[in-house]
């Protein structure tokens, strides 16, 4: 594939979008997937819970524990190569689970596949910001809505497959063959990065952004404000098991919220496109999440699929909408790449401890309607520290911490 010498797509770009669309699709069914056959895990492997939580929570926290080490893995493998293993991983991870037989093994299939995801998503948006520097919002827009799409997939297809087949292990490993096709595919296609990512003027590495308080404040915003989306693939379909929804229904009910999510995180950056300020159709994203939880608190039995599309619409476009904002406070591709990966990596961590607190709540004899309260609470708390985020304010906001990378990546301008 030909490419500027600056990285960025010279000719086909739809290959490139391709590429992209095509790993975001396969980095949530693994998640999703789960769900939906949860009770008959449990009832065969016996695990509680706390322990169908940690299985939730595992793969979030490697998304932000690994998130940093793959800035790491970046200068001594390379982009090419780091990405390549991520999906070997993947696949590994989801075709291990044909061979469960306790909580065990279904943590470490977990734990294999969530590597993976957490080095690919913190890798993909510097990517996509030196592939498509001037369209990033529609390369992020249809890496987010792919990557929740993948979610509405795992949703629907694995209760199904596990129905036809009477087993839920068929229908959670199925999951490893789009991993390897699209890892084919990445060999096949992706080009390589146009400079050496090892070089450290390309990029600066976690320090900086570990001593900057607004990359904080963006780990924060990011993490908070998703982690509904964490806590709801994990306890959505438990909850409307309440209300005598079966396992195919509760599947549904995840992938509508998926396809809602999709569409949000699509379509919302293309609402932002034309201003550099982000926060108006931030605030309409947190405002669908707010809705949603409080359809889920107050009305769960009533209108299930409203409150669904809510939550859904206002997750999605959450989403994509705070990735864009993080590569918006930085001009260098690999600079960008690398705060997104701070803010994943603090992020998702964040984001692990939702459905493990719900869980361990559940535990104790509480029940869902607090959490939904709780994640409607946090909402609210997030349109508040919107505000802040004034584009005219990013290179104040970033200190001295621009200017320093743009020396590095540049030293003969010194």
């Amino acid at each position: 594939m030909k490419m500027h010498e600056d990285g960025q797509w010279k000719d086909e770009p739809r290959i490139g979008f391709l590429l992209l669309l095509l790993i975001g699709l396969n980095l949530r069914p693994f998640l999703t997937s789960l769900g939906p056959v949860l009770d008959k895990v449990r009832l065969d492997t016996g695990v509680n819970y706390g322990t169908a939580a940690f299985i939730t929570s595992l793969p979030f926290l490697l998304m932000g524990g690994l998130a940093f080490a793959s800035v790491i893995l970046i200068r001594h493998c390379g982009e090419r190569s780091a990405l390549m293993a991520a999906l070997t991983l993947l696949g590994v991870g989801c075709g291990a689970r044909l061979w469960i037989e306790g909580g065990g093994s279904l943590v470490l299939s977990a734990g294999l596949a969530g590597s993976g995801v957490a080095v690919i998503q913190a890798l993909l948006p510097g990517v996509a910001k030196r592939w498509f520097p001037h369209r990033i919002n529609l390369a992020m827009g249809l890496y987010s809505a792919a990557l929740v799409g993948g979610g509405a997939l795992g949703a629907i297809v694995s209760p199904w497959v596990s129905e036809q087949l009477d087993s839920w292990r068929w229908g959670l490993a199925l999951w490893s063959l789009p991993a390897f096709m699209v890892l084919l595919l990445w060999y096949w296609l992706a080009p390589s990065p146009p400079t050496p990512v090892s070089n450290d003027a390309c990029s600066p590495g976690l320090t900086p952004f570990l001593l900057n308080r607004r990359a904080w404040l963006l780990a924060l915003y990011f993490g908070l404000a998703n982690s509904g989306y964490s806590s709801l693939v994990a306890w959505l379909p438990s909850f409307y098991r309440e209300y005598g929804f079966g396992s195919q229904s509760t599947g549904n009910l995840l992938a509508w919220m998926a396809l809602f999510q999709a569409a949000a995180a699509l379509l919302m950056p293309c609402l932002a496109r034309k201003s550099k300020d982000r926060r108006p159709v931030l605030y309409l994203a947190l405002l669908l999440q707010l809705a949603g939880f409080i359809g889920f608190a107050l009305l769960p039995g009533s209108y299930p699929w409203l409150w669904v599309a809510l939550a859904g619409s206002g997750l999605g476009g959450f989403f994509s909408l705070s990735l864009i904002l993080s590569l918006d406070h930085l001009h260098q591709a690999q600079a960008a790449g690398t705060l997104a990966a701070f803010v994943q990596g603090v992020g998702f961590i964040i984001a692990a401890t939702a459905p493990w607190l719900l869980g361990a709540w559940l535990d104790l004899g509480g029940n869902f309607v607090s959490g939904w309260w709780v994640h409607g609470g946090v909402a609210c708390s997030m349109l508040f520290l919107s505000r802040i985020f004034d584009p005219d304010g990013y290179r104040h906001a970033m200190g001295n911490l621009q200017p320093r990378l743009r020396t590095a990546a540049h030293p003969e301008r010194l």
